[in-house]
């Protein structure tokens, strides 16, 4: 780039890699490691559906932006999908990877870049990811979003039907084995494996956009949820002093409990309040179990009635009403115990780290009139001025795991079943990798780009949800992209590849 050139939101500094060179020449796949996307891809149909700021108000679809990597496979600044694909035409770049969508330079090492933050809102069971171009008005120009879909849960529930199946085996006339747990120490700032697993996904996503795009810093949001204020919020002393954004928490978490919605009729997108279930005039408290979500229309029906006597021709009501009431803090629970874990992994990158408080991102998202979401919400985290090009569909990432080690199927008492496959590879193919299969005859004739289910016989399955096609064999199969432990979609569109196998 020249000096003095001004950088506006669609002009990137690689731009000049779109002149002609020496090196249009085009190499084969042995040469780049990886394939020409234009000839056997249809990525416009997987990637689609995004509009940037610029295209809503010309009201025409936009692709979302590409990752750009340089020669020795080094992050440039992102490009538009347009640009991507004129490279790829001209034999100027490859597919480095599908999902985030990246390209690789074949002529380029190098380049001018921009500060470029990555945005974190750390939850319990979703984390929304913000990659923002900080521009010279301070202006923040969102450049993706991602939200990824934690499984915690899942793996709690493994490790209790694990337990189960050794207390079984212990407590009958089988092979004694000693418990241990009487033998295990845990080290200061020991985590759940249902809790680690959130913190090591976050970094774990945070290194894996560095290898892509130049990271320059990262901003977290660093929520907490106190629980005693949460069960009593009278409580006082010196260590509750109020300020301006005093009871933001208190109501963001009455929101995620409830679903934003009114309880009492189930209305959405409207404005809500903070209904007390007993009445404040008759000895009510402000704790979150005595507090829902109401409609101005409810909210004035109800008057200064109890729940009982408003609902008392509406049974069913009442009863999801109360059972609403009894839902546990366990997911403030958890974003507590792991916001300081994830500080601390993230600030041994070296990278300079912010935090930000969820009342502060509240703030912002309102005064900027955006939405709620995940990813959102990560792009209102911290000290932000403005925000632009915020109006494109989130890439959705879903935790599924690598596979298990296990390699026999055990019924409801514990005892093996069935055996698997000794080997995971088959044919070069592993269970959940991306791939397209160019079927010539049978039922399933035609192209299919799915997740594939291997076989011990090469007949494989490809798979999407509940979606299954059975009995393809591998020499139709053409890789695409290896298992990388996640599930993919488009958070508008709600399809294409979005679970492994």
């Amino acid at each position: 780039m020249r000096k003095g050139q001004k950088t506006y939101l669609g002009m990137l500094p690689q731009s000049q890699a779109l002149k002609e060179t020496a090196a249009d020449t085009p190499r084969d796949r042995s040469e780049t490691g990886c394939f020409e996307l234009s000839n056997q891809l249809p990525v416009s149909q997987l990637v689609e559906g995004r509009e940037s700021s610029d295209s809503v108000c010309k009201g025409r679809k936009a692709k979302p932006d590409v990752f750009v990597l340089d020669k020795r496979k080094k992050p440039l600044m992102p490009c538009s999908f347009e640009r991507s694909q004129k490279l790829l035409k001209a034999k100027r770049a490859v597919v480095h990877k599908v999902f985030p969508f990246t390209i690789r330079l074949k002529d380029r090492i190098g380049g001018d870049v921009q500060p470029i933050l990555v945005k974190l809102d750390t939850g319990s069971k979703k984390t929304g990811v913000a990659l923002v171009r900080v521009e010279s008005n301070q202006n923040q120009a969102v450049l993706g979003l991602i939200e990824l879909e934690h499984r915690g849960k899942q793996i709690s529930e493994s490790l209790t039907q694990r337990s189960a199946f050794r207390r079984r085996r212990r407590s009958k006339n089988l092979r004694y084995r000693a418990p241990r747990f009487l033998n295990r120490t845990k080290p200061k700032g020991w985590l759940a494996p249902s809790l680690q697993h959130r913190v090591d996904t976050t970094f774990s996503l945070v290194t894996k956009l560095r290898r892509l795009i130049p990271v320059s810093g990262i901003i977290q949001e660093l929520v907490k949820f106190d629980t005693q204020l949460l069960e009593n919020a009278e409580i006082s002393g010196e260590g509750y002093q109020q300020g301006t954004l005093a009871g933001t928490e208190l109501r963001e978490y009455v929101l995620e409990r409830d679903g934003r919605k009114c309880l009492y009729c189930g209305a959405k997108d409207c404005p809500l309040n903070l209904d007390h279930v007993e009445p404040k005039s008759k000895g009510g408290s402000l704790r979150p179990g005595n507090l829902v979500l109401a409609c101005v229309s409810c909210n004035l029906r109800k008057s200064n009635r109890s729940v009982k006597e408003f609902l008392k021709d509406k049974p069913e009501v009442l009863k999801r009403v109360l059972a609403q009431l009894k839902k546990p803090l366990r997911d403030a629970a958890a974003v507590n115990a792991t916001r300081w874990a994830l500080w601390r992994k993230l600030s041994n990158l070296g990278l300079p780290l912010e935090t930000g408080t969820g009342g502060r991102t509240k703030w912002n998202r309102t005064r900027f009139n955006i939405p709620k979401s995940h990813g959102l919400d990560a792009a209102c985290a911290g000290k932000t001025e403005s925000v632009s090009g915020w109006q494109v569909p989130a890439l959705a990432m879903k935790c599924m795991g690598r596979g298990a080690y296990q390699r026999t199927r055990l019924d409801s008492f514990g005892f093996p079943r069935g055996y698997l496959m000794r080997s995971k590879a088959v044919f070069g193919f592993q269970t959940g990798d991306i791939v397209k299969a160019i079927v010539t005859k049978g039922k399933h004739t035609g192209t299919h780009v799915w997740r594939v289910a291997v076989r011990a016989t090469g007949s494989f399955d490809l798979r999407i949800k509940a979606l299954v096609r059975q009995g393809i064999s591998h020499k139709y199969m053409r890789l695409i992209q290896r298992n990388d432990g996640y599930g993919y979609s488009i958070e508008s569109k709600k399809e294409a590849l979005p679970h492994a196998a």
